[in-house]
Protein backbone atom coordinates (compact mmCIF):
# COMPACT_ATOMS: atom_id res chain seq x y z
CA UNK A 1 0.00 0.00 0.00
CA UNK A 2 1.42 3.43 -0.42
CA UNK A 3 1.07 6.34 1.58
CA UNK A 4 0.86 9.34 0.29
CA UNK A 5 0.05 12.97 2.49
CA UNK A 6 -2.00 15.74 0.68
CA UNK A 7 -3.36 18.70 1.93
CA UNK A 8 -6.45 20.50 0.78
CA UNK A 9 -6.57 20.98 -2.74
CA UNK A 10 -3.77 18.60 -3.34
CA UNK A 11 -4.82 15.31 -5.74
CA UNK A 12 -2.64 12.31 -6.63
CA UNK A 13 -3.30 10.76 -10.07
CA UNK A 14 -3.52 6.64 -10.61
CA UNK A 15 -2.26 5.45 -14.12
CA UNK A 16 -3.57 7.66 -17.20
CA UNK A 17 -6.62 8.39 -16.05
CA UNK A 18 -7.88 8.38 -12.56
CA UNK A 19 -7.49 11.03 -9.97
CA UNK A 20 -8.06 11.10 -6.51
CA UNK A 21 -8.41 14.89 -5.16
CA UNK A 22 -8.43 15.80 -1.23
CA UNK A 23 -11.42 18.55 -1.59
CA UNK A 24 -12.12 19.67 2.01
CA UNK A 25 -10.30 18.68 5.40
CA UNK A 26 -12.77 19.46 8.50
CA UNK A 27 -11.35 17.71 11.82
CA UNK A 28 -11.11 14.15 11.30
CA UNK A 29 -13.40 14.10 8.16
CA UNK A 30 -11.70 14.59 4.21
CA UNK A 31 -13.96 14.95 1.48
CA UNK A 32 -12.06 13.57 -1.30
CA UNK A 33 -13.04 13.82 -5.00
CA UNK A 34 -12.80 10.45 -7.49
CA UNK A 35 -12.14 11.70 -11.38
CA UNK A 36 -12.51 8.45 -13.33
CA UNK A 37 -13.83 6.84 -16.53
CA UNK A 38 -17.54 5.82 -16.83
CA UNK A 39 -16.37 2.21 -17.44
CA UNK A 40 -14.29 1.95 -14.03
CA UNK A 41 -16.54 1.39 -10.46
CA UNK A 42 -16.07 3.73 -7.85
CA UNK A 43 -17.58 1.90 -4.78
CA UNK A 44 -17.32 2.89 -0.53
CA UNK A 45 -15.14 0.09 0.88
CA UNK A 46 -18.72 -0.76 2.78
CA UNK A 47 -20.85 -1.29 0.57
CA UNK A 48 -18.97 -3.56 -1.53
CA UNK A 49 -20.23 -7.16 -1.08
CA UNK A 50 -17.52 -9.56 0.39
CA UNK A 51 -18.30 -13.05 1.03
CA UNK A 52 -18.84 -14.12 4.75
CA UNK A 53 -16.09 -15.74 6.60
CA UNK A 54 -16.55 -19.75 7.01
CA UNK A 55 -17.36 -20.65 9.97
CA UNK A 56 -14.77 -22.77 11.73
CA UNK A 57 -15.99 -26.44 12.50
CA UNK A 58 -16.64 -26.94 15.85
Amino acid sequence: MLVVSRRQGESVVIGDDITVSVLEVRGDVVRIGIDAPRSISVHRDELVDRPEPAEPDA
